[in-house]
């Protein structure tokens, strides 16, 4: 093998292998990140995001809040699993820009901001909304490239084209 053949496979993109599992990681870190957002606003208790909405002065803050627990939940396990991918990123992309609008806006962009360093560890502020936008490019990926191997979705094309031969 040729050096140069070599280096251009180390850094030039794609990576040899199929260009739709760029889906798999995307489905894992999207899937996981809304599972695991509704799951802790369910445990911590309903009301308590409830609560959250109440003194943000949302309107129907009992609607607004289960809805986004249910929706985070549901979201989350479909798009892990590749399942309906186009229909559950429209909330998620709704939950996603009402956070931006409602509560990271003002903060700015980096979700990180190191405000000091002691003894205790880091401390840091008010998250911006890079990371709604990183979920939010996310998602939009997996709408454009579909939901890739080993997700519901192709295991659905798979069936339908059996079906239609």
């Amino acid at each position: 093998m040729k050096l140069s053949s070599l280096l251009t496979g180390v850094i030039v993109s794609p990576a040899a292998i199929p260009a739709n599992f760029f889906a798999i990681p995307l489905r894992l870190i999207v899937g996981f990140g809304f599972l695991q957002h509704g799951f802790a606003k369910l445990f911590r208790g309903g009301d308590a995001f409830v609560g959250i909405l109440v003194a943000m002065h949302l309107p129907f803050p009992e609607l607004l809040g289960w809805a986004t627990v249910i929706m985070e939940i549901l979201c989350g396990a479909l798009i892990l699993i590749g399942a309906f991918v186009p229909l559950a990123a429209i909330p998620a992309i709704i939950i996603l820009l009402v956070a931006i609008f409602t509560a990271h806006l003002p903060y700015g962009f980096s979700s990180i901001k190191l405000l000091s360093y002691d003894a205790m560890g880091a401390h840091f502020g008010q998250p911006g909304y890079e990371t709604d936008l990183l979920y939010i490019a996310s998602i939009l990926a997996l709408v454009i490239g579909g939901a890739g191997p080993f997700s519901v979705e192709a295991i659905l094309r798979r069936r339908l084209s059996h079906r239609s031969k």
